[in-house]
């Protein structure tokens, strides 16, 4: 009746009864073929190994690691690279693995690959991915083999780690090499140009601009002492001019015999401007700009006379045969005048010529000095960049000479791989559970589908259930009740009722 309507815990238990040889008998029978495939199934054995991560013996204040790769691409790759068919295939030859008459080698390899395991193990007080180590397991159908092979696997991954460590410390530092010479290269010429740039414009070079105008001070400065200098000069050469030829008007008259002595035109001058500035001195002070002007005058009148003292000068045979010797002294006095003059004219050019240059410097110095900037701005980060480079070298040098002697981040192996006692696979106890637990199921569902196909009726619910008519009377089930003629016992009526249902008595009408 099951499936026709909902049943009691008393129901269920009493199906339980009925069936319970069929359900033992099922999961007996599971039970027994799970614990016999143990022994009839290929045995798989598994060898395991654990790699601990040491970082390197240095401090990294000191030296810094060249790669700074994370352990998870640095493991990711080395596996591609070790389980590729040229790495595997002399272990496959050496220990004959899967070896078959169907397999050929790509199909030896692929098994090969699926036997090896490697679980990396995740810590989080080295951070987040922070990887202190990794386990490489093999299984093989013998367990020497799976050991030996998983040793294989491991010397594999530790000789790459440092292979891979050296090559990458090495390209490195090959890099920068190749770099640091370029940026050598490219800091000399920026050194030719600004050396050859400060050649071109020297004197208008920013860190000349204050000098510059300094000097063009001084040589304003220098340019009125030479211009009130070549105006004495004027003046003294005009009066000489003015004596000359009062000397020579006198001859013509014959107002001067021609045996007078030669004198010092200089010595009247002074004794003229002594003359003026003692009737300045009665009248004026010593402030006013007039009396200054003439104590200037006198004052360098007396430093000519002191520098060019006078001498008479010799009578030669002269084209003018007919002068005396006074205008002869007084024409070479004003020769000197005007080649002093000249002199002075002269100095004054070369001043103002000098003045013109560094005003043209000045002039020129914001056009020059953008152009020094964006030089030296370049040559300062072709430097620096030389510079950075040169430290990266330095630091690229010392990880690879660290690779080398094997100082750096090492894999250590810690547990030597381990020769199994036990297969990893068929596992007896899986087996052994799954055979129960399948065989229980089983069980059970067997012995729900022919409750359901049963249609015997047992209680008066199960008549209910089938003709919706009210139960009058119920017998009860009667054991070794004996057949009318005496001759054997009666069979068990198929159909059982509760004892506490009583017989009701009914009558037609």
């Amino acid at each position: 009746m099951l499936g026709r309507r909902e049943l009691t815990i008393e129901e269920y238990a009493g199906i339980l009864k009925r069936r319970f040889w069929l359900i033992l008998l099922c999961t007996g029978v599971f039970l027994g073929v799970g614990i016999g495939l143990t022994y009839f199934l290929p045995r798989r054995y598994e060898s395991q190994t654990l790699i601990l991560v040491e970082q390197q013996k240095v401090p990294e204040n000191y030296v810094k690691p060249v790669v700074d790769e994370g352990l998870d691409a640095r493991l990711a790759s080395m596996k591609e690279q070790i389980l590729s068919r040229s790495r595997l295939e002399p272990i496959i030859t050496k220990y004959n693995l899967f070896a078959g008459k169907t397999r050929n080698m790509d199909d030896r390899v692929d098994l090969t690959r699926k036997a090896i395991t490697i679980t990396p193990i995740h810590s989080e007080v080295r951070g987040a991915g922070g990887l202190p180590g990794f386990f490489i397991a093999f299984d093989a159908p013998d367990a020497l083999t799976a050991q030996e092979v998983c040793g294989e696997i491991t010397s594999l991954f530790v000789g790459e780690n440092i292979n891979a460590l050296e090559q990458s410390a090495e390209g490195t530092t090959d890099f920068l090499k190749q770099q640091l010479s370029d940026s050598k290269r490219n800091l000399d010429e920026q050194d030719t140009k600004l050396a050859a740039f400060q050649q071109k414009h020297f004197g208008s070079l920013p860190d000349q601009e204050t000098s510059n105008s300094n000097t063009l001070q001084a040589l304003t400065t220098q340019l009125d002492a030479a211009t009130q200098s070549l105006n004495h000069l004027q003046q003294n050469a005009t009066f000489l001019e003015t004596m000359v030829s009062q000397q020579v008007h006198d001859e013509a008259a014959g107002v001067m015999p021609s045996g007078t002595a030669p004198v010092d035109v200089r010595q009247k001058q002074l004794e003229d401007l002594l003359s003026q500035k003692r009737e300045m001195d009665a009248q004026l002070t010593p402030e006013n700009p007039d009396e200054v002007e003439i104590s200037r005058k006198i004052a360098d009148l007396r430093s000519d006379m002191a520098r060019n003292p006078f001498k008479p000068a010799p009578v030669a045979p002269a084209a003018h045969p007919s002068e005396s010797p006074q205008l002869q002294q007084l024409r070479a006095q004003l020769l000197a005048a005007q080649q002093s003059m000249a002199s002075a004219k002269a100095s004054q050019a070369q001043i103002e010529h000098q003045i013109r240059t560094y005003e043209a410097r000045i002039e020129s110095s914001p056009m020059v000095d953008a152009e020094y900037k964006k030089l030296t701005r370049d040559h300062d980060s072709a430097l620096q960049f030389y510079n950075s480079l040169l430290a990266k070298m330095n630091e690229s040098s010392m990880a690879t000479a660290l690779e080398r002697r094997q100082q750096g981040e090492q894999f250590s192996v810690m547990d030597s791989p381990n020769l199994p006692d036990e297969p990893k696979f068929p596992n007896k106890s899986v087996f052994a559970g799954g055979g129960l637990v399948g065989g229980l199921f089983l069980g059970l569902l067997l012995a729900g589908l022919l409750e359901y196909c049963d249609t015997s009726l047992r209680t008066e619910r199960d008549i209910w259930a089938f003709t919706k008519l009210p139960t009058l009377a119920t017998i009860s089930h009667m054991d070794d009740l004996k057949r009318a003629d005496g001759t054997g016992r009666a069979r068990k009526a198929r159909t059982s009722y509760p004892p506490s249902i009583t017989p009701v008595e009914s009558s037609r009408g």
